[in-house]
């Protein structure tokens, strides 16, 4: 990745356009952390906590948000740009030594990282639209790169069509979508009402905390299994700082922001706890460890629908039930799929606005005024990974977000600099610096407790070498001259 001259801000050039209400905001973060995620992944997390203790996973998982949340919140409204993550550690960590390198690397890893989260929406609205296609899941063909399956199937043209169609929505002034990202947050939490008040009204008490033998015992086990459904439960709640991304987009940063961080997690986090308590209610514990085939696995959500209202009965109701809920899904992965294009989107344009990336990706529409190039490129670098498998992403994508941008930022928070700028902001965390403390030692927790958590370390440290040498190349080549951002 060779760069480009960075070119000079000018009068008559376009600019980002503050136009996101803070309702459009607190819909844009909430349908980023739903997606399609925790319909996807509740068997998942009750497999590896091995029963309902899985509800533990999901009340930490909310714990550490919203201590990481409080971070995200004191950053976004002391450094209201486009870019998030990208300019807290090149202004925390120094616009022209460690923090110009760090937050190079940030961006370099984005080009991994982002579209493989987006493709895990795409994929999973796949997954589920499955259920009305039940062979689409038929390989076409296969094969193994570094160790790593490549598939081709009716699901992978799905999850490209998706990847295709949110490129076209976002593909206009941002103004225009705010009526859209208010009404697809409208339909992500529909989704989870209607399962919550499904579950409830055919709740079965005695089945939904059948615990095992031993659920709480606080041994090896216990907290292996913890740190695997943390893992789980923090990649269904990220998504609570996407608005910080678009903090140049926003109307009132400095209110904006932190509504739509902490609300966000406070009504999602309420939401999956008595989503999950509700969907063991209908559906025994065992079942979704072991009992059900791989292909009703895949929506678990549809299949918690039919036995509700009586489907293997033979009652046409719960395939009515199922159909509707399936519908809700897919729509709320895409939404998903949009809010994550539209936040990533902006990180490689501000790192080109620093001159530390290509200029072209600093490059904003004249008629839109949003960064197009920047857009196209993940966009097209998500159709590829749509061909990966959704499980086989996950876990690494988590992994290699602590390292890249979780850890450094809590570190940024601790440093001289910030606590001097922090004094003069309106927001500031309650009880700082626990809240940074505790997220920071949560996420370490995550990293270390699994036994095979050294794979995903690896793959994180070949982006960091050979982002290293990318940059230390562009410095070489004495290309990397700073301009001011816009």
């Amino acid at each position: 990745m060779l760069p480009a001259k960075n070119p000079a801000a000018s009068s008559h050039e376009p600019g980002l356009e503050r136009g996101l209400s803070a309702t459009a905001a607190l819909g844009i973060n909430i349908i980023d952390m739903v997606g399609v995620g925790p319909f996807v992944t509740l068997p998942l997390i009750v497999i590896a906590m091995g029963g309902p203790q899985a509800m533990l996973g999901w009340a930490l998982g909310a714990v550490l948000s919203l201590c990481d949340g409080l971070v995200w919140s004191e950053l976004g409204t002391t450094y209201p740009e486009a870019g998030g993550s990208y300019v807290y550690l090149r202004k925390l960590y120094g616009e022209r030594g460690l923090g110009k390198a760090l937050s190079f690397l940030y961006a370099w890893q984005l080009l991994f990282s982002a579209p493989l989260s987006i493709a895990s929406g795409c994929l999973g609205f796949a997954q589920y639209l499955s259920f009305f296609f039940p062979r689409s899941g038929e390989k076409l063909w296969s094969v193994t790169v570094l160790h790593v399956p490549v598939v081709f199937s009716g699901q992978t043209l799905m999850a490209m069509g998706l990847c295709l169609t949110a490129l076209v929505v976002l593909y206009r002034k941002v103004r225009s979508i705010d009526t859209l990202m208010r009404f697809l947050g409208g339909a992500v939490v529909l989704a989870l009402v209607a399962i919550i008040v499904t579950g409830l009204t055919h709740f079965n008490a005695k089945q939904a905390f059948d615990f095992p033998p031993g659920a709480f015992h606080l041994g090896h086990a216990f907290f292996a299994g913890l740190g695997a459904g943390m893992l789980i439960s923090a990649y269904d709640y990220w998504g609570y700082y996407n608005v910080c991304f678009l903090g140049a987009e926003v109307r009132d940063p400095k209110r904006t922001i932190p509504l739509a961080v902490l609300g966000s997690i406070a009504i999602v986090g309420t939401l999956y706890l008595l989503m999950n308590i509700s969907v063991l209610g209908v559906i025994p514990w065992h079942d979704l460890t072991g009992n059900l085939n791989g292909d009703a696995r895949m929506y678990t959500m549809a299949v918690f629908m039919e036995r509700a209202y009586g489907a293997g009965a033979g009652i046409a109701g719960g395939h009515a039930a199922a159909t509707a809920i399936v519908i809700l899904i897919a729509l709320a992965a895409s939404a998903s799929v949009l809010a994550l294009l539209l936040g990533y989107s902006r990180i490689p344009y501000a790192a080109a606005r620093g001159g530390n990336f290509p200029a072209v990706f600093g490059k904003i529409h004249p008629k839109h005024h949003i960064p197009h190039v920047s857009l196209l490129t993940l966009g097209g670098m998500t159709l590829f990974c749509c061909l990966f498998r959704l499980q086989e992403v996950i876990t690494t994508l988590v992994v290699i977000r602590i390292l890249f941008q979780f850890l450094l930022q809590g570190i940024a928070v601790l440093l001289p600099r910030h606590r001097h700028a922090r004094k003069a902001q309106s927001f500031r965390m309650p009880l700082y610096p626990l809240p940074v403390l505790l997220a920071m030692s949560g996420f370490l927790f995550i990293l270390f407790s699994r036994p095979n958590f050294l794979k995903e370390m690896r793959t994180a440290g070949v982006i960091l070498a050979v982002g290293a040498i990318v940059y230390g190349v562009r410095m070489w080549r004495g290309t990397s001259a700073e301009t001011p951002a816009v």
